[in-house]
């Protein structure tokens, strides 16, 4: 048994030198980024560290450091042989940003080195927030709170660049601290190296797919070599990173073994594309080839039976949080096609049948799976394989993962200065000069208050929305008005789309290309330098917004991020335009897939849809997970004002976003309401809101009362062309609810088709949404539960009689978590989760609005 053992040690000795000197002799097909920074901080000398050329932050053409008060630092310890980027830092006393300049765009790779080595300026002390695309990187980052602070901490983020500038700020976290980086890398990663869309997963079970990757700051919490060694960017051949083994991760460490593979040389498929399930075949820049040619099995006794039933890790990452989890695999342990089939779960709840032979007949061909998935309040995530019962060989591996964070924490842009000449002729002009312009705008201000008559319908008592202020904007629109005494100067949110970029993107904005117009201007069909799809919106002139709602949209919209909310991609703002730009949305607008305008027919529209009646729920789902985000995400919420169903989107997936900020307000923190002039769209508008000039979030509410009634009629909100009873949907809707005879205006198409506890439940929903008085309407919150739970009434099996009570009806068929109903003020939701809530409001009697109503004008109706 010796003298075998030996000989086995000796064979793995051999194949441990032979993938050592595979992946030395692959490191030449490295991918080669276009664009590269690789800034050495603090240093007046360029230097070269694993083949990257790191130059001197004051030596770059491509750079500009906008900092007072920082100084360079060397380290004073020459014991220790360090790497040269971690001999010198820059240090910031003062909010300080590195602006660089971008040719191309795309998904870059943003690597941040931090390395507290023995100086006076003692760095470990150091506490600081590092911000970027207006969101927060690092917030209160301390090197002492990152393991051990004697070794280098690099923290690495994904993200999507497409504007010539992008800024990176550094600022002390306490007046009495200061911010420090030894070195920077910027570079753009391989096409697809982020995908847009993946199932999304939740500690419950599969929740469908998430989509809007894209736009997305991902965080490198883990990558890890499972079965093999660290891999450093020595030894790297895809984009410099670090993996570490997997043994410290393992819940039991005796259940699996490493490898030893029958196959040292991955079988690389790069010409196919996504498979079914989210499987994508790797290329050589997907992850190094270590990864590929090393693994875990689960470990069998001296029968060759498997001892164990599964393998599992547990990895730490931030609790009820959103991480993107990459899994690779590479059949390099099977000795026969067909032979390794088995099963991969995240949590307990979801699992994947992973059969590499179906998708590539043939061994060793590397692959992977994306997965969104939420985490729990534990803090930890779980990864599983195990064998399959009716499989032949109870075998299981697993090559490598990894985790990445989706950053959502909103970070304030500081106002950084740059650096200015030290004559004292220059900084006394400057100071008298700027003495002499506050002088004078004083005056000027003093004077306008002095003329100014208040506008009653308009107040200024409610917080503006916030908006990220950058630097160094060129002239534009939006600076021009800016001088004009405008609030928001310099808005330059790190978003600019160049016009030319936009001229290429939609072939000179080609009519063929035109898929819509609004209120703004024209839509048209795009695609970006990067072949990103996006929806480019153009103002023209003569239409009712402008720059106002240029500005709302951009500020909102940089604001926040959901996953039923249409992504902000740019905006340009050059030659006086003003475009937007918006991630594509490839199934177009609800109302396209409800009716048919037709003037000429007797109700002026016909009904198109073949949206079956869960389709629609799930659509109205999802816009009200979209609207009470809305409502929730900062003091007081924003409120939409236009929601209608021209303004919820559906992607390729028809999953519901919500989209046209412009004529957004922020809410009031006190949740009373706003005195604003009246705006919005003819047939959603909220009768209080006209009456009282009174905006709060129930007018939203009302609004999409509106839209609900649309989806189960399929006719518009208003239709002159018919009977005089019927031209306000609203009022036509309820007089029938009120009677108990909804399905008699139910679309056609859905005629039969509907649980009628389900309809019960949806007409109550419509009913309670189009109250008369805003404070017996029902929140969001409350709107997103019962649509919900019409959903599951649809999708019980057991119908029954009309005058049953629907909650009671359906009760015994649903989960006990879904039927208990908490306080609605009670609950609290983040990004695209909810939990169900309870409506208090009282049933009153809803009041007409008036036939008059429906045919006022209204300012700005879109």
């Amino acid at each position: 048994m010796e003298k075998h053992y030996s000989h086995k040690a000796l064979f793995s000795l051999y194949l441990l030198l032979l993938l050592e000197f595979s992946s030395l002799s692959l490191l030449s097909s490295a991918y080669t980024p276009r664009e590269e920074h690789f800034i050495n901080c603090g240093s007046d000398s360029n230097v070269t560290v694993s083949g990257r050329n790191f130059v001197a932050d004051g030596n770059s053409d491509s750079l500009t450091l906008s900092a007072i008060g920082s100084s360079r630092v060397k380290s004073t310890d020459t014991s220790t042989p360090n790497s040269p980027l971690y001999q010198t830092a820059r240090i910031f006393s003062n909010p300080s940003s590195y602006e660089f300049q971008i040719v191309q765009t795309g998904t870059f790779v943003v690597r941040l080195h931090f390395y507290a080595f023995s100086s006076p300026n003692k760095l470990s002390d150091a506490r600081f927030n590092v911000t970027a695309s207006g969101y927060s990187l690092l917030s209160n980052f301390s090197v002492q709170n990152s393991g051990n602070y004697n070794s280098p901490v690099i923290k690495e983020f994904l993200l999507s660049i497409n504007a010539a500038k992008y800024p990176i700020y550094f600022s002390p976290y306490q007046k009495s601290s200061f911010a420090f980086v030894n070195a920077i890398e910027i570079f753009d990663a391989p096409g697809q190296f982020i995908p847009n869309l993946a199932p999304h997963v939740t500690p419950a079970g599969n929740n469908g797919n998430y989509s809007g990757l894209l736009f997305n700051i991902l965080k490198i919490v883990h990558r890890i070599n499972v079965g093999g060694l660290t891999i450093t960017p020595e030894n790297s051949s895809t984009l410099w990173g670090n993996w570490v083994p997997d043994d410290d991760y393992l819940v039991n460490k005796d259940a699996a073994i490493n490898s030893n593979p029958h196959s040292a040389t991955p079988n690389y498929k790069s010409e196919l594309t996504t498979q079914l399930n989210g499987v994508m075949a790797a290329t050589e820049d997907s992850a190094p080839v270590n990864v590929y040619t090393t693994a875990k099995q689960l470990k069998g006794d001296d029968s060759n039976m498997l001892s164990f039933s599964n393998i599992t890790w547990r990895f730490k990452v931030r609790e009820t949080t959103t991480h993107l989890v990459r899994v690779h695999f590479c059949d390099i342990v099977s000795p026969t096609l067909n032979f390794s089939i088995f099963s991969f779960y995240i949590y307990s709840k979801f699992g994947l049948l992973v059969d590499p032979y179906n998708t590539f007949p043939q061994l060793a061909v590397p692959f992977y799976y994306n997965f969104v998935v939420d985490t729990d309040d534990s803090g930890f995530l779980n990864v599983i394989i195990a064998p399959r019962n009716d499989s032949k060989n109870q075998a299981a591996f697993l090559n490598g993962v990894e985790i990445m964070e989706l950053i959502k924490d909103v970070g304030s842009v500081p106002t950084t200065t740059k650096p200015t000449t030290k004559h004292w002729l220059i900084i006394v002009g400057s100071v008298v000069g700027g003495v002499t312009l506050i002088l004078i705008l004083i005056m000027v201000v003093l004077f306008g208050l002095k003329c100014r008559k208040a506008k009653p319908s308009e107040t200024s008592d409610w917080p503006a929305v916030p908006v990220y202020v950058d630097v160094g904007s060129s002239y534009s629109k939006i600076s021009q008005q800016s001088s004009r005494g405008s609030p928001l100067p310099n808005l330059n949110l790190g978003l600019k789309v160049s016009f030319a970029d936009l001229l290429y993107a939609t072939n000179n904005f080609d009519t063929k290309l035109k898929i819509g117009e609004g209120g703004f201007g024209k839509v048209y069909k795009g695609t970006l330098r990067n072949h990103m799809r996006v929806a480019v919106k153009r103002s023209e002139p003569g239409h009712g917004q402008g720059l106002p709602e240029f500005q709302t949209e951009i500020m909102v919209l940089s604001k926040i991020r959901h996953r039923h909310l249409v992504s902000l991609i740019g905006y340009c703002d050059e030659r006086s335009e003003m475009i937007l730009v918006y991630e594509f949305m490839e199934k177009g607008t609800l109302r396209d897939h409800l009716y048919n305008l037709n003037e000429d027919s007797r109700r002026s529209s016909s009904s198109r849809s073949e949206l079956d009646w869960n389709q629609r729920l799930e659509i109205c789902i999802g816009a009200a997970k979209g609207l009470h985000y809305l409502h929730t995400s900062s003091d007081g919420g924003i409120i939409h004002r236009d929601v209608k169903s021209t303004n919820i989107l559906l992607d390729e997936h028809y999953v519901a976003k919500v989209a046209d900020f412009g004529l957004s307000r922020s809410g009031p923190p006190d949740q009373t309401y706003i005195s604003t002039d009246v705006k919005g769209s003819f047939g959603y508008l909220d009768p209080e809101y006209y009456r009282c000039l009174q905006l709060t979030q129930k007018s939203d509410v009302y609004s999409f009362g509106v839209v609900l009634l649309e989806v189960l009629c399929a006719r518009p909100a208003i239709s002159r062309f018919l009977p005089r009873d019927q031209v306000n949907l609203a009022d036509w809707g309820m007089s029938f609810q009120k009677e108990g005879q909804l399905e008699k205006i139910v679309d056609p198409f859905l005629e039969g088709k509907i649980n009628p506890n389900s309809l019960r439940k949806f007409g109550e929903i419509v009913e309670k949404c189009l109250m008369d008085c805003g404070v017996d309407r029902p929140g969001m919150i409350d709107v997103l539960w019962d649509l919900e739970y019409a959903l599951q009434l649809n999708q019980t099996t057991v119908l029954r009689e009309p005058y049953e009570d629907s909650t009671v009806d359906a009760s015994w068929k649903l989960p006990l978590h879904v039927v208990n109903r908490l306080p609605s003020n009670s609950i609290t939701m983040d990004e695209d989760e909810w939990t169900p809530g309870m409506i208090d409001g009282s049933d009153t009697n809803f009041s007409n609005a008036g036939e008059v109503f429906s045919q006022l004008k209204v300012d700005d109706a879109r």
